[in-house]
C-alpha cells in the first residue's frame, strides 16, 4: 500500500527519488505535468475552453508553467495568471519552465486578470510547502481566484489549504484536485470537501524505494493492492470452504437491514449463511433470501460458525443479555455494526469481551457514541487509532474516504467509493461483505480491507447508470462485477 506522507516529507521524497534514479528535478516536474495533461485530455475538456493557469513562485507554479506549455501544444488557448512578484523569485525549476514558455502564451499581471464566463482555471499557486498563516497578498489572490465561474482544477492541493490539517483560512474552492503520487491527508478530511472537490490521484513514476525511511501511519488502499489480499480456492473447494457465517440482527420493521446483509454476504461468496432474528420475522428472511437459513431464540452452538456479523437492524431493547452471552461463548473475530455498536456504547463493560482483531464498522454518529466526541475529523482519526490499539480491534470508520484503523497503529484510507453510496442500507451491505471474507478464512485485516474496497468499487460501478437514485440493493448487484474488474477468481 502507498504511504501517505506529510507535506514537509514531500521534498525529502523527491530528493530520495532523484538520488535513486539519477533523474533531474525538472525532469520529475515534467513527468508530473505530463501525467496531469494526460488526465486532462482523457477527461475530454474542449479546446474551445479558455484555460487560465494561476502560477506561484514555487514548484507548484513550475508544474503550472509546464502544463501551460504542454496544453498549448495540444491546441488549447492558454494564459498564465501571475501570482509572484518577480521572475527573480521563482524556484530554479519554475524558472526553467518559465523560460520554456512559448511567446504565444500571455502572462497577465494581477490587475489585468479577466475571467471568461465559461472557462477552466488551473490553480498552481500554493502547493504542499505552505507554512503558517497566509499573507494578506495571498488572501487577496485566493479571493480573486474564487470569483472564477468555470471549472477549477487544483494541482496537488487547493491553494491555501494545508497539506495535513483542516482548513483554518481561505482556500481555493476546486472542482477537482489532482494530487500526485498519493492524496495529501487534508484532501480526505470531510471538513475540507468544499475546497478539494473531486479527488484524483496520479502516479508520476516515483521509485518505491524513495519512500523508505519516511515514516507514516497513514496508507492509501488502491486497486493494485487488492489481488494479493485475496485467498485462492481450487476446483475441489466446496461450500464449507467458502465459510459458514451467522448474521445476527433484524427486528420488527427493520428486517431490511438483515436482508441486505445476508444478500451481500452471499454475493461476496459465503458458502452458508444463517440469519438469527426474532421468531416472528423468520418468514420474511426465508421469503426474501431463500438461499439463507434462519434461526431464532438463543444462539445454539455459536462455535459452529466460521464468522459472525452482529447488529444490523437488531434494536437495542432487551438485547444486552444475549449479546453478552454470545461474546462469552464465541472466541473468533467478529464483525459488529449498527445496534451492536450502540449496545457497546451503552454497556462499555462488554468491550473487553470482544474477541481480539474483531472488526467494528461505525459511521460518525456511532463512533461518537462509542469512542467519544471530536472537534474535527483529524481529531477523530487520532481517537480511532488509540481505540484500535488499546483494544486490539480493527475499527472501520465509514465515510467518503473510509479509514481502517488497525491494532498496530496503521490507518488505511480507502480510495474506492463515491457520494452516491450515502443511502440507507449501504453499511449493512458492508457488514455482510466483511463477515463473508472472515468466514472464508481471511485474516481480519484482509477481510476488512477487501470488504471496504470491494464495497466502494461496487458502489462506483452501480452509480454509473443510476447516480443519486442508487440504492443499497444496487451495490449488492454490482459485487460480482468487482471480482471481474480486479481479476479475482
Amino acid at each position: 500500500m502507498q504511504k501517505i506522507l506529510s507535506g514537509v516529507q514531500v521534498k525529502d521524497l523527491d530528493s530520495h527519488h532523484l538520488k535513486l534514479t539519477g533523474q533531474s528535478s525538472h525532469e520529475l516536474m515534467e513527468s508530473a505535468s505530463l501525467a496531469f495533461v494526460s488526465w486532462f485530455l482523457e477527461h475530454g475538456f474542449s479546446t474551445e475552453n479558455l484555460i487560465q493557469i494561476a502560477v506561484g513562485g514555487g514548484n507548484n507554479g513550475g508544474d503550472g508553467l509546464a502544463i501551460a506549455r504542454l496544453l498549448s501544444e495540444q491546441s488549447y488557448s492558454v494564459s498564465v495568471l501571475k501570482c509572484f512578484d518577480s521572475v527573480d523569485n521563482l524556484s530554479s525549476d519554475s524558472l526553467f519552465n518559465f523560460k520554456k514558455l512559448p511567446n504565444s502564451i500571455p502572462v497577465l499581471e494581477f490587475q489585468d486578470w479577466m475571467f471568461p464566463e465559461n472557462g477552466i482555471l488551473i490553480d498552481a499557486y500554493l502547493g504542499v510547502g505552505l507554512k503558517g498563516e497566509l499573507r494578506p497578498a495571498a488572501i487577496e489572490i485566493i479571493q480573486k481566484l474564487n470569483e472564477f465561474g468555470g471549472t477549477v482544477i487544483s494541482i496537488d492541493v487547493p491553494s491555501g489549504l494545508p497539506s495535513d490539517e483542516v482548513a483554518k483560512e481561505q482556500a481555493v474552492k476546486a472542482d477537482f484536485t489532482i494530487s500526485f503520487a498519493f492524496p495529501k491527508l487534508s484532501l480526505v478530511l470531510p471538513e475540507n470537501a468544499e475546497f478539494a472537490g473531486e479527488l484524483v490521484v496520479l502516479k508520476i513514476g516515483l521509485a518505491d524505494e524513495a519512500y523508505e525511511g519516511l515514516d507514516s501511519a497513514f496508507y492509501y488502499l488502491e486497486s493494485k493492492d487488492i489481488f494479493a489480499l485475496h485467498k485462492t480456492f481450487n476446483r475441489f473447494s466446496y461450500k464449507g470452504d467458502m465459510g459458514k457465517i451467522l448474521l445476527v440482527g433484524g427486528s420488527p420493521g427493520k428486517m431490511g437491514a438483515l436482508i441486505l446483509c445476508a444478500k451481500s454476504a452471499l454475493r461476496t461468496g459465503s458458502g452458508l449463511v444463517t440469519c438469527h432474528m426474532e421468531d416472528s420475522e423468520r418468514v420474511i428472511i426465508q421469503t426474501a433470501v431463500p438461499e439463507a437459513m434462519a434461526s431464532w431464540g438463543l444462539i445454539p452452538n455459536p462455535e459452529f460458525y466460521d464468522a459472525v456479523g452482529i447488529g444490523p437492524g437488531w434494536g437495542t431493547e432487551n438485547r444486552s443479555r444475549l449479546f453478552k452471552q454470545f461474546l462469552q461463548d464465541f472466541k473468533k473475530p467478529i464483525v459488529i455494526d449498527a445496534d451492536g455498536l450502540n449496545l457497546l456504547a451503552r454497556n462499555p463493560d462488554l468491550l473487553p469481551l470482544i474477541p481480539k482483531n474483531s472488526v467494528l464498522t461505525p459511521h460518525i454518529g456511532e463512533f461518537t457514541r462509542l469512542v467519544g466526541k471530536a472537534n474535527n475529523h483529524l481529531e477523530r482519526l487520532v481517537l480511532a487509532k488509540k481505540f484500535a490499539m488499546d483494544n486490539e480491534l480493527i475499527l472501520v470508520l465509514k465515510g467518503a474516504n473510509t479509514v481502517i484503523s488497525l491494532p498496530d497503529g496503521k490507518q488505511v484510507v480507502n480510495s474506492s467509493g463515491n457520494k452516491y453510496m450515502a443511502t440507507g442500507g449501504s453499511g449493512d451491505v458492508l457488514t455482510g461483505m466483511i463477515t463473508s471474507y472472515l468466514g472464508m478464512g481471511y485474516i481480519p485485516e484482509n477481510a476488512a480491507l477487501c470488504g471496504v474496497f470491494h464495497h466502494g468499487l461496487a458502489g462506483e460501478m452501480a452509480s454509473t447508470s443510476k447516480r443519486r437514485s442508487m440504492i443499497a440493493s444496487d451495490i449488492i448487484d454490482a459485487i460480482p462485477e468487482t471480482y471481474i474488474q480486479l481479476n479475482i477468481s
